[in-house]
């Protein structure tokens, strides 16, 4: 379905049992959320689960101009008020890990739990996204795809899971190149380091073995500065909810209950 919800129209999903505890789902750059499809039965059991295709991403409107985290952080809280939700669990990965990590220092009185996945508080020099902003808006995205699969999957799950990887690879390029830039200019703006200490509420940390932006150890570096956060390790690659659906879901059922 399509909902209003500040200045942008979302394509939203939404499953689970009526009265259940709400969870919002927020995916990757370049995904949609069709992303958490290993999710949806599993956690959709237990929890009234949304997800939402980013502003500039899937069926969701694409906004002029670039984005800010803040912008991306204030369309959950958004879509929560139009959906007439008080507060809810939230799990984000990659883009939407680095959303979450705003809500937290942002908007903590909206969330009871945060899952936060194959992300960091700062991704470095804003050089790299420049590049690919300029890169995607003269080329487009079928100059990163190949690479872009590489990094998510690990070569053993593109092998084994053909189907899947497929999916991810039509959703990437189906992606408004004007989207997908906006979206790099939040991210490369984006920066929550001298926020971390301030969060106060449970924080469950989730990287992937063979994810090499970021790697573990950042993952280990900045939950030190999160007062009682956990660090899950998974054996995936960037799409940790994907490589290692099964333990993922096992791991973040056990946290948000």
């Amino acid at each position: 379905m399509h909902l209003e919800a500040g200045d942008c129209r979302f394509n939203v999903a939404i499953d689970g049992p009526e009265g259940a505890p709400w969870l919002v789902l927020s995916h990757a750059l370049g995904a949609t959320l069709e992303m958490w499809q290993p999710q949806v039965r599993p956690l959709s059991e237990r929890f009234r689960v949304v997800r939402y295709d980013v502003r500039g991403h899937g069926g969701s409107d694409v906004p002029a101009g670039e984005y800010s985290m803040s912008q991306l952080g204030t369309d959950v809280l958004h879509l929560l008020d139009a959906l007439g939700v008080g507060r809810a669990a939230y799990c984000g990965l990659s883009m939407g890990g680095a959303t979450g990590l705003w809500l937290a220092a942002h908007a903590p009185d909206r969330f009871t739990r945060y899952v936060i996945c194959s992300t960091s508080p700062w991704l470095g020099s804003p050089e790299t996204m420049n590049s690919r902003i300029e890169t995607v808006r003269r080329e487009g995205l079928r100059i990163l795809v190949d690479a872009t699969m590489q990094r998510w999957f690990t070569a053993e799950f593109r092998e084994h899971s053909p189907q899947l990887v497929a999916r991810t690879r039509a959703e990437f390029l189906a992606t408004p190149p004007a989207g997908y830039a906006a979206c790099c200019a939040a991210l490369r703006d984006h920066d929550e380091r001298e926020h971390l200490a301030r969060i106060e509420q449970r924080v469950l940390i989730v990287t992937g073995t063979y994810d090499s932006s970021p790697p573990p150890t950042v993952a280990r570096e900045y939950a030190g500065h999160i007062g009682g956060a956990r660090v899950v390790e998974l054996p995936a690659a960037h799409l940790v909810n994907c490589g290692a659906a099964e333990r993922f879901n096992e791991a973040v059922m056990g946290f948000l209950e």
